[in-house]
């Protein structure tokens, strides 16, 4: 196949950075670099042909734990950037081809349209095609700007739809049943100073760009490597679409299903399970005239560490009525005025993270004997909190989440003054000062 193009990433981080509204947030772990592709993730042909080329780069996971290029500086500070190796260093590892649309036979190729074969992978080490890396994209779209249509179809010739592409194919690799010596081999042939670490140790180091395809990879990677069997009939399960699908092998035109009751899942969407996604509601609570907030601790957190209020979305509810459950459950506290902020992949192992505002009377009393899932709770004020936003001796009171995770910009912004929680509420002094010119109604972020 013909030489897909590449790009440098310096023009695509600007991008990144520059091509939103000035008023949206996009947190790490969010913008989402890719073009997923994903209506070419059940061709063969495509995945086949841009598996083998010169562009396509591979994100390494071992036990969960990521591929890092490692340096240490003159002072001994050590820092990590995440490794990308060619098909070429990876080759020995993938697998028997074709990597896609295999048979019951190691080599085998499966001709049969039928939905249970579609880029059916069954041999070999898990492997996700993440997407496309396009120059100058943001959100999925860059440049080369490749949607659905007939010239980037799955019914075309998708050989020929793989050579005119232009960017990064990303895939991600499993590599956790490999034996010990092939893995020492490939990141020999790579490069040296390759280690695996684990990935809320990588976080800290990674750009934006890389912080996104790390979320969509290690939460693809988790899951792939979790779901074993039909939670239907037991059998095991295999992989289809590129990892974006896992399906029950009686579904395979050669298993011998004599004397075995159909399994569920061969009516209907022929599949077992689709990718999930846990939301979680980050609820960062002020008092009304937006000078007081509401942190809390839970007994397992790390000493003097204080965050927003959190808990997960139950089937039935509404993001809003998660957030006014979680409050009044976990401290007894009504909130009313509810703005949204922000949302955040959090890939550990497969969270959504969305981040609201509201407001409360502070006067009210803060229980701790509901559910006991808190072991403290506070009404802090705008100094307090900044103070220890601003410490950098260690001797601060307490401890925040940092900014590379959605409670710490929910925090954050709110005691800089950039936002104001219940629009018609008029920043006092101290909140105009922390924002100077550029405190705003918080409606206006979107």
């Amino acid at each position: 196949m013909g030489h897909l193009r590449r790009w440098p990433l310096v023009a695509f981080e600007k991008n990144l950075c520059n091509n939103h509204h000035e008023n949206v947030h996009t947190n790490f772990f969010a913008g989402s670099p890719l073009n997923r592709l994903a209506w070419l993730r059940s061709s063969h042909q495509f995945l086949n042909s841009i598996v083998v080329s010169p562009a396509t780069r591979w994100v390494l996971f071992k036990d969960g734990n990521l591929l890092v290029t490692s340096q240490t500086s003159s002072d001994q500070v050590k820092s990590f950037s995440l490794a990308r190796l060619t098909t070429e260093d990876v080759q020995n590892v993938l697998g028997p081809s074709p990597y896609f649309a295999q048979g019951e036979n190691p080599g085998d190729v499966v001709e049969s349209t039928v939905p249970a074969t579609e880029t059916s992978r069954i041999h070999g080490p898990p492997i996700v095609f993440l997407g496309l890396q396009e120059p100058g994209g943001v959100h999925g779209l860059g440049e080369g700007n490749i949607l659905p249509s007939s010239e980037f179809s799955k019914k075309a010739d998708t050989t020929e739809v793989a050579q005119r592409i232009v960017g990064e194919p990303i895939f991600s690799l499993d590599v956790s049943a490999i034996a010990k010596e092939d893995i020492e081999a490939v990141l020999s042939k790579a490069g040296s100073g390759m280690e695996f670490v684990d990935g809320r140790v990588a976080m800290g180091h990674l750009n934006q760009i890389d912080s996104g395809i790390f979320a969509v990879a290690r939460s693809m990677v988790d899951w792939n490597s979790r779901i074993k069997f039909c939670a239907s009939c037991g059998s095991p399960v295999y992989s289809q679409w590129a990892g974006w699908k896992r399906s029950c092998s009686p579904l395979l035109p050669w298993a011998n299903n004599i004397g075995k009751q159909p399994c569920p899942t061969s009516t209907g969407l022929h599949n077992i399970t689709f990718p999930r996604s846990d939301t979680v509601v980050i609820a960062v609570v002020v008092s009304e005239d937006n000078e007081k907030i509401l942190l809390g601790r839970n007994a397992r957190w790390p000493a003097k560490f204080y965050s927003a209020l959190a808990g997960f979305l139950e089937p039935g509810e509404a993001l809003e009525d998660t957030f006014v459950r979680e409050l009044w459950e976990e401290a007894g506290v009504k909130v009313r005025s509810l703005q949204f902020h922000s949302s955040q992949p959090w890939p550990f192992p497969a969270n959504i993270m969305s981040g609201f505002y509201a407001i409360a009377n502070p006067n009210d009393p803060v229980r701790l004997d509901l559910d006991n899932e808190l072991e403290d709770a506070h009404w802090y004020t705008r100094g307090e909190v900044l103070s220890v936003l601003q410490d950098q001796s260690g001797g601060a009171a307490f401890k925040l989440p940092p900014r590379n995770a959605l409670a710490g910009v929910l925090i954050s912004d709110w005691v800089h003054g950039r936002v104001v929680v219940g629009g018609s509420a008029t920043p006092s002094t101290t909140s105009s000062q922390a924002a100077g010119a550029n405190a705003k109604p918080f409606q206006n972020f979107f």
